[in-house]
């Protein structure tokens, strides 16, 4: 697969979705039709893959090799690739690096490792990202998570994070808070070595982009990339009311991607595939399991509310508006 050398994590960012067949082995096929129909969309940056949205906890490291690969034969000349490095512990966070750069990944999107729940410090931090900067010099995105969690990094780790680890290019910020989602947009686009903030706050994404993210990173995309897209142009062109009418659009799928419980958002995209026709099947693999049908209704009514599927439109056979 061809690198995008000089790539800087920006812009619109769908993270795709990984069908399974009902063995739960990875369904090839379609995962390579549903790469390029989000990839024809105008107006992306980039793709990112072996991700939550790929269920990549559930993926063995033979079976991320292959997403990789799939991937770069489908979109890796039209968009440069950006490989999740979801590990426990930096050393294996170093080979996937490693493995990631060599299949020609143009970034790489770091997750907390999960020992961070217990307790953390900056140095442990630092030791993480500096190891896997050694195995790559690929542009890092650093994900944020919630400071609740405990795997969220506070404001001084960050700041050492980015002092010491010139490869961070960019934070996915999933910052729940309003006010700090604001102050780090602020702070880390001002740098003298800027870091671009993208929002993956999906569910209010109009109000996050609105403070001034660089881009968002967006599970969703998987579903509503063309939207997305859309609607981060009005917003940068000072549009508000476009983009107000786009959000209107997009806002009946938030609510019911992001319903309790918040881990079953993929699973839920799933089944919008299925129901406009673009997945066979909506299999997810275990501890997650499948949506029940009165959920599956309220997905419907919401690709209807957001003008994607036709009223009279049966499950599986839908069509996407050109709107």
């Amino acid at each position: 697969m061809p690198r995008h050398p000089d790539f800087v994590p920006h812009g619109v960012i769908p993270a795709v979705l990984l069908p399974f067949h009902e063995d739960l082995s990875i369904d090839e096929q379609s995962f390579r039709a549903h790469l390029r129909d989000v990839a024809d969309v105008q107006g992306l940056s980039a793709i990112t893959i072996n991700a939550h949205s790929t269920e990549v906890a559930s993926c063995t490291r033979d079976e991320q090799r292959r997403v990789m690969e799939i991937t770069g034969e489908e979109v890796g000349g039209e968009l440069p690739v950006i490989h999740g490095i979801w590990a426990d512990g930096s050393l294996e966070a170093a080979r996937i690096a490693r493995e990631a750069q060599a299949g020609g990944a143009s970034a790489l999107l770091v997750f907390p490792p999960a020992p961070f729940t217990l307790g953390q410090s900056a140095a442990m931090a630092l030791a993480h990202f500096k190891t896997i900067a050694d195995a790559s010099d690929l542009p890092l995105i650093v994900f944020q998570y919630p400071l609740a969690t405990g795997q969220g990094y506070p404001a001084a780790t960050l700041e050492r994070l980015f002092d010491e680890v010139p490869t961070i290019r960019a934070i996915k910020d999933w910052t729940p808070l309003v006010p700090q989602h604001e102050s780090q947009i602020r702070a880390l686009q001002a740098r003298k070595r800027p870091i671009n903030v993208l929002s993956t706050n999906s569910a209010w994404l109009l109000s996050s982009l609105v403070l001034g993210c660089n881009g968002l990173l967006s599970g969703s995309g998987s579903v509503i990339a063309d939207l997305q897209a859309k609607l981060y142009r009005a917003v940068k062109a000072n549009d508000l009311a476009e983009a107000c009418r786009l959000n209107d659009r997009i806002y009946p799928l938030a609510r019911a991607f992001y319903a309790d419980p918040f881990v079953d958002m993929h699973n839920r995209m799933k089944e919008a595939l299925v129901l406009l026709g673009k997945l066979p099947r909506a299999v997810v693999r275990p501890p997650l399991v499948k949506i029940t049908e009165p959920e599956i209704a309220r997905i419907r009514d919401a690709l209807i509310e957001a003008e994607l599927l036709g009223t009279g439109t049966q499950r599986g056979v839908g069509w996407v508006s050109a709107a």
